[in-house]
């Protein structure tokens, strides 16, 4: 179905002007805009001034005279001073966030030959910016071949003069980045900086978002967030669809993503529709793509760059025009090593790959987080959950002195959620804290036994001939470390964790440099290691 065509014009105060009948012998530019035989419009939408209230209602009346089958709808757009370049690029900008633009189902023209001159480089400048997802349109009469003068006027466009527009989008900035924060005020530099990407790729591209990290790190709530900001600038229309990888087996793994029609197989009574068309127009988020089949893989990979695929039993493509957001625990390029995963769908989803870190990376992120988890405890619980000082202090101290966190926030989540449930009157004490501390430090200690006892059993595919060389002492510390690199997502964060006490200790630690000294006595990298135990 072909698009409609929507134009995007101001109200001409001078050009655009004229009464009686002879206007109707004069070029006028919004009527001729809509006059044009090539060019029908479906809508045209009028911003006009308080002053120009019926100029623009009598050039409403004239375009539906000469175009009856334009819907036209007038915008009355209060300003001041239509030469302030500060405030009509203001007044534009507010206009085109509110503006319900579906860019999958309409065409956007803007025209640039009505208002002043600075309205029309101000709408110029949010085109090229994409507030409006549009192109631009100007119409002209035929002149005076024999004028050749005319007339010019200079505008400044240097934005970093103007304070209120800095201020602006400054604001509007911050306003991305926290929401994609949910409102955290987080304070590692390293993650807000990740997150100020995350955000300038957000509203500016529509291609694969990989997002990678160890499990519990934030990767479903970010793809969510992300795609709400999408959103909200009219990148996207439709929904959110989500499936974790992992959860798709077999033959209804294909089933499942790409639908399929009735009687194509045993079972198959109905059609399905697949979760690939029913994001279309909206967002697609594979998490644990890593655990794909290598033929929905390559069914994913057309449906990426084609926006076309083929249903189980089906003898015709469909389409579906989706973006992709991905997220994985796993080390995509090991897995494609071992024929795990397609090289090809790796490049193609890995133009804009960010990898989050671990609750254990960001201690310092840990005390606003928490303040963020006993908001959720707050509204779970249906009461105020709060801690007094003495217990928010030794749990601060315990949480951010080199505790593992395993399963990172959303372990940190699970721990307010006991010590809020176990409190008196929702007042978390000291008592409650030491008591939740002891659970955690159980159950991480019964989690690295139990990784040790499996990655004793990987030497020997690790280290092949040469583990029968090792002796117990060499066997059961290695065992130790390999089980805290397979569960941890980087060397920095494995270093980290294995020397936690003796950092303590120091005023300053190279952990990770430690932790490759000490695989290099085996020959061993990290990313050997968790290629093969990860």
């Amino acid at each position: 179905m072909a698009k409609r065509r929507v134009a995007i014009g101001l109200v001409g105060s001078t050009l655009d002007a004229g009464k009686g009948g002879k206007r109707w012998q004069r070029w006028r530019p919004t009527v001729a805009l809509a006059s044009q035989p090539a060019l029908p419009l479906d809508r045209l939408e009028l911003v006009h001034q308080p002053a120009t209230r019926e100029l623009a209602a009598r050039l409403a009346d004239d375009v539906r005279a000469v175009a009856p089958e334009t819907d036209v709808r007038l915008h009355e757009l209060p300003l001041a001073d239509p030469w302030d370049f500060e405030e009509v690029y203001g007044a534009l900008h507010d206009f085109a966030r509110r503006y319900p633009f579906a860019p999958s189902h309409e065409d956007y023209l803007v025209h640039i030959t009505t208002g002043t001159h600075v309205a029309q480089i101000c709408l110029f400048l949010l085109t090229e910016a994409r507030y409006f997802p549009a192109r631009l349109i100007q119409t002209s009469s035929v002149r005076d071949a024999g004028d050749t003068t005319g007339t010019h006027r200079v505008i400044d466009l240097d934005l970093s003069r103007y304070d209120r527009l800095a201020r602006r989008f400054a604001a509007e900035k911050l306003e991305d980045r926290s929401f994609l924060k949910q409102g955290i005020d987080t304070r590692n530099a390293a993650f807000n900086s990740l997150i100020e990407r995350i955000e300038k790729v957000a509203i500016a591209s529509r291609d694969p978002i990989l997002l990678t990290g160890p499990t519990g790190a934030g990767k479903s709530q970010l793809a969510r967030r992300i795609y709400e900001l999408k959103r909200r600038r009219g990148q996207v229309e439709g929904d959110l669809v989500e499936v974790n990888c992992a959860t798709l087996r077999g033959d209804q793994a294909m089933s499942a993503l790409f639908g399929h029609e009735r009687g194509s197989f045993t079972g198959a009574a109905a059609a399905r529709k697949g979760l690939l068309r029913t994001a279309h127009h909206g967002v697609l988020f594979l998490d644990e793509i890593g655990e794909l089949g290598l033929d929905e893989q390559a069914m994913l990979l057309r449906a990426i760059e084609h926006k076309r695929f083929l249903p189980v039993g089906a003898d015709r493509e469909v389409e579906s025009d989706f973006t992709l957001f991905a997220g994985t625990n796993r080390d995509l390029r090991a897995r494609a090593r071992q024929g795990l995963f397609r090289d090809d769908l790796l490049a193609r989803i890995d133009l804009w790959t960010f990898e989050l870190p671990g609750l254990a990376e960001r201690p310092e992120d840990v005390e606003p987080n928490l303040d963020h988890e006993l908001e959720r405890a707050s509204e779970r619980l249906t009461r105020r959950i709060s801690m007094n000082r003495e217990a928010r202090r030794r749990f601060l101290a315990f949480a951010t002195g080199g505790a593992a966190w395993p399963g990172n926030f959303r372990e940190l989540n699970a721990a307010v959620i006991r010590m809020g449930t176990l409190a008196d009157g929702g007042r978390v004490d000291a008592a409650g804290v030491e008591e939740e501390i002891a659970r955690l430090s159980r159950a991480w200690s019964g989690s690295s036994a139990s990784s040790s006892t499996i990655a004793s059993g990987h030497i020997e595919r690790v280290l092949g001939p040469a583990a029968a060389e090792l002796d117990r002492f060499d066997r059961t510390q290695l065992a130790d470390v390999l089980a805290v690199c397979a569960s941890c997502h980087s060397l920095s964060e494995a270093g980290r964790v294995l020397f936690a006490e003796s950092r303590k200790r120091k005023s300053s630690t190279n952990d990770a440099d430690r932790l490759r000294k000490y695989l290099a006595r085996f020959e061993l990298t990290f990313d050997l290691v968790k290629s093969q135990v990860g």
